[in-house]
C-alpha cells in the first residue's frame, strides 16, 4: 500500500512531455524575455512594500544585512533551480523535479505548496499595488470610500478583526485586468512584461539616483538597533526575522521555471535568465533599501507605500519625482502579478496533467495555447484572497511556502546526483553535496525565523492538502 506514495515519474517520460510542440504550450520566450520576466517578478513587492514594514518591525537601517542573507540563500537556491530547469525543462517546476526524485505523495506535497505560494504571492502583490494606486489617487483629490479601500479582514496582534471594509476593491481590479492581459497569451503576456520592466527600472535607478543627496547618515545610527524587549525584534535576531520576511522579496526567479515548456531553447537559456535576473534584483534592493532608510527614519516606514512615503518626507525638491515613483510601483507591482499569475497556472497545469488535480485545469485553448481554465480560476481564487486579507498574513505565508520549495529543491539535487548520475545535466550546481546542503541550512533557518502562527497556517494548509491528495489525488493519479 505504502509503495503507492513514492512512485516516481520516468524522466524520460517528462522529457517526452517537454518536446511536445504540436498540441501542447506554444514555445516563444527567449533568453531577454526570460531575464524580464525574472526581473518582472522579483523588483516589485520587496522594494515597493515588504522593505517598509520590515524595516521597522524587524532590522532597522540593517534591512541592508537582511537582504544580503536572503540572497544568499536565493543565489544558492537558484544555482539548483538552474540544474533542474536545464535538466527537466517542464512547466511543473520543482513539483516536477519531485515527481522525478522522491515520489509522488512528497511531489503532491511540494505542489500544494506551491499552489499556496503563488496564489498567495499574487494576492499580497495586489494588496500592495492598491496601496499605492489610493497613494496616487489622493495626491489628485480622488478619495475611495472606506469600504472599497481596505481588506475585509485584518490580523493584529494574534487576533483576527473585521475592519468594517466590504473588499480592497483595487486590489481585485488589478488582478482582473492582468487575468485579460494573460488569457491573450504568452506572447502578449511576455511583451506587457517588457514594457513595464523598462518603465519601473527606469524609475527605481531615479530614485536611488536623487535619493542619494538627500540621506540623513542620522536615520542610520544606530545601524543596528537594540533589542528592546518588547517586540523581540531589532539585534542579530530581527536581522535574521526580517531576512525571513524580506525573502517573499526575491520570490520570482523560480517561477521561470514553471516557463520551461514555452521557452525556446530552455536548457540553454533557462539557467541564465534565473541566475541574470537574481543577480540585477539583488544589487538593486540592497541600493534602494540603503536610501530608503537614509532618507527617512526606519520607525516611519510601517506603510504599504514606503518609497511614496519617502518621496513626501523630501518636501518640494523632489515633487516631481512623487507621481512618478507611484506610477512606477503600481507598473513594477502589475509585472509581479502577472508573472506570478503565469507562475500559478502553470502549476495548476503540470499537476493536472498527471491527474492529481481535475482534468479541466490541464486543457489548453486550442487558438492560444495557454490553460484557460486554469487561468480562469487561478484569476477568481486570488482576487477573493487579495480583496479580503491584509498584506502582513499574505506575505509571511508566501514566505514560508517559498522556503519549503526552495528547501526541497536544494535537497533534490543531492538525491539525483546519487540516484541517477548519468542524466545529462548541461547546467551543473558547483561543489555537490556542499553547495544544496547549504542552500537548504539557510532556507531551513529563515524558516525557523518565522512566527509560530505562520507554522500554524502552513500546517493547517498541509492538512488541507493531505485530504485533498487522499480523497481525489490518489485514485485519479494517472501513474496508479
Amino acid at each position: 500500500m505504502f509503495r503507492q506514495f513514492f512512485r516516481k515519474k520516468n524522466i524520460t517520460d517528462l522529457l517526452a512531455e517537454s518536446s511536445d510542440n504540436v498540441g501542447g504550450l506554444r514555445r516563444s520566450l527567449t533568453v531577454t524575455n526570460l531575464v524580464a520576466l525574472g526581473i518582472g517578478a522579483i523588483v516589485g513587492t520587496g522594494i515597493f512594500v515588504i522593505t517598509g514594514r520590515a524595516a521597522a518591525e524587524f532590522a532597522g537601517p540593517a534591512l541592508t544585512i537582511s537582504f544580503a542573507v536572503s540572497a544568499v540563500g536565493c543565489i544558492l537556491s537558484a544555482i539548483c533551480y538552474a540544474e533542474f530547469a536545464a535538466m527537466i525543462p517542464v512547466s511543473g517546476s520543482v513539483y516536477s523535479y519531485s515527481y522525478a526524485t522522491m515520489g509522488e505523495l512528497l511531489a503532491w506535497f511540494i505542489g500544494w505548496d506551491l499552489i499556496l505560494e503563488y496564489l498567495f504571492a499574487c494576492s499580497s502583490v495586489a494588496v500592495g499595488w492598491s496601496g499605492y494606486m489610493q497613494s496616487l489617487l489622493q495626491g489628485w483629490g480622488i478619495e475611495l470610500p472606506y469600504q472599497l479601500a481596505r481588506s475585509t479582514f485584518d490580523h493584529v496582534n494574534g487576533s483576527w478583526t473585521f475592519t468594517g471594509s466590504l473588499i480592497n476593491f483595487p486590489a481585485v481590479f488589478i488582478i482582473a485586468v492582468i487575468s485579460a492581459f494573460l488569457m491573450g497569451g504568452i506572447r502578449q503576456s511576455a511583451f506587457v512584461n517588457n514594457v513595464i520592466v523598462v518603465i519601473k527600472v527606469s524609475v527605481i535607478l531615479l530614485f536611488i539616483a536623487f535619493g542619494l543627496s538627500h540621506i540623513d547618515t542620522g536615520n542610520w545610527s544606530p545601524y543596528i538597533p537594540e533589542n528592546t524587549g518588547q517586540t523581540g525584534y531589532f539585534g542579530w535576531s530581527g536581522i535574521f526575522r526580517g531576512a525571513a520576511v524580506v525573502f517573499f522579496a526575491f520570490l520570482g526567479f523560480d517561477a521561470l521555471s514553471t516557463a520551461a515548456q514555452e521557452t525556446r531553447n530552455p536548457q540553454k537559456d533557462l539557467p541564465k535568465g534565473i541566475l541574470i535576473s537574481l543577480l540585477v534584483c539583488t544589487v538593486l534592493y540592497i541600493l534602494v533599501t540603503a536610501v530608503l532608510t537614509g532618507i527617512v527614519n526606519y520607525k516611519e516606514l510601517n506603510v504599504d507605500a514606503p518609497m511614496a512615503v519617502a518621496i513626501d518626507h523630501v518636501g518640494a525638491s523632489l515633487r516631481w519625482l512623487s507621481p512618478l515613483i507611484k506610477l512606477g510601483a503600481i507598473a513594477g507591482l502589475s509585472s509581479v502579478i502577472l508573472v506570478m499569475m503565469l507562475g500559478q497556472t502553470r502549476i495548476y497545469y503540470a499537476i493536472a496533467k498527471d491527474g492529481l488535480l481535475p482534468e479541466i485545469f490541464s486543457k489548453i485553448h486550442r487558438k492560444r495555447r495557454i490553460p484557460h481554465n486554469a487561468t480562469i480560476f487561478a484569476s477568481i481564487a486570488t482576487g477573493l484572497i487579495a480583496g479580503l486579507l491584509p498584506l502582513n498574513v499574505l506575505s509571511e505565508l508566501v514566505s514560508i511556502g517559498t522556503l519549503m520549495a526552495f528547501t526541497i529543491v536544494c535537497l533534490s539535487v543531492v538525491v539525483l546526483r546519487k540516484t541517477q548520475p548519468e542524466l545529462h545535466r548541461p547546467f551543473k550546481v558547483p561543489l555537490v553535496p556542499f553547495v544544496p546542503l547549504l542552500g537548504a541550512g539557510v532556507c531551513i533557518l529563515q524558516m525557523v525565523a518565522l512566527p509560530w502562527n505562520t507554522w500554524l497556517r502552513l500546517i493547517g494548509w498541509t492538512v488541507l492538502g493531505l485530504f485533498v491528495y487522499f480523497m481525489y489525488s490518489r485514485k485519479h493519479s494517472k501513474l496508479k
